[in-house]
């Protein structure tokens, strides 16, 4: 019985280990570019770029645990949702912290500038103010603070997160009309939230059912 429980747990034991791998390698990855001065004519863009990708990436898989643990019944899956979660907005600082700090050298003046002249920057910072939001909430001190109707209704704020991020990079692209990777992420997005919408009518339907019976 033991044995059989430990052969059960060890895998578990080697999500998070491997979750923080995988999480961290694209960032080890664009250092070694750095230190490498293999980013291309434009690093500072180039690192823009990849960041930004990265967080839509880790958006898709937050809004694609639910859907993978219901129809898989991975349940292990619930374990590394508040570690993705941080991980979305650790590449979601970067991509800020390098467009204020490496782009515009601090200077928020021209910071402020840009914003006004360009609509996207503002729903980018949207989407960051809300993955920020999830990120200080992810604390369990602020679970037991708010309660946890509260902290969930506050933690499905991440679709509309996702979907702000996606018009940040849709916007983005407008002005160079390359809508191919747009397309990718909001297929997905569309299809992780169409399968929630689904979802929840079946629920419905089952408790109606039920009542009537």
């Amino acid at each position: 019985m033991g044995s059989e429980r430990h052969r059960r747990s060890w895998p578990q034991a080697l999500l998070k280990p491997l979750i923080w791998l995988l999480c961290l390698a694209p960032a080890v990855y664009l250092l070694l570019q750095i230190l490498s001065d293999a980013l291309g004519a434009n690093p500072v863009e180039a690192l823009i770029r990849a960041t930004g990708d990265w967080t839509l990436r880790g958006l898709c898989l937050v809004l694609a645990l639910t859907p993978m643990q219901v129809s898989l019944g991975w349940s292990v899956l619930a374990r590394v949702r508040r570690l993705l979660g941080l991980f979305t907005f650790f590449y979601a600082g970067l991509h800020v912290l390098t467009y204020a700090w490496l782009e515009m050298a601090w200077s928020w003046r021209e910071i402020g500038e840009d914003v006004l002249q360009r609509w996207f920057i503002v729903v980018g910072v949207g989407a960051f103010f809300v993955l920020l939001s999830l990120a200080i909430s992810s604390h369990h001190a602020v679970l037991r603070s708010l309660g946890g109707k509260n902290w969930k209704r506050l933690h499905q704020s991440v679709h509309v997160a996702a979907w702000l991020a996606l018009l940040h990079f849709f916007w983005m692209r407008s002005g160079k009309s390359d809508f191919a990777e747009v397309a990718v992420y909001a297929a997905i997005i569309a299809f992780l939230q169409a399968w929630r919408v689904v979802r929840r009518i079946r629920n419905n339907r089952r408790k109606t059912r039920a009542q009537n019976a």
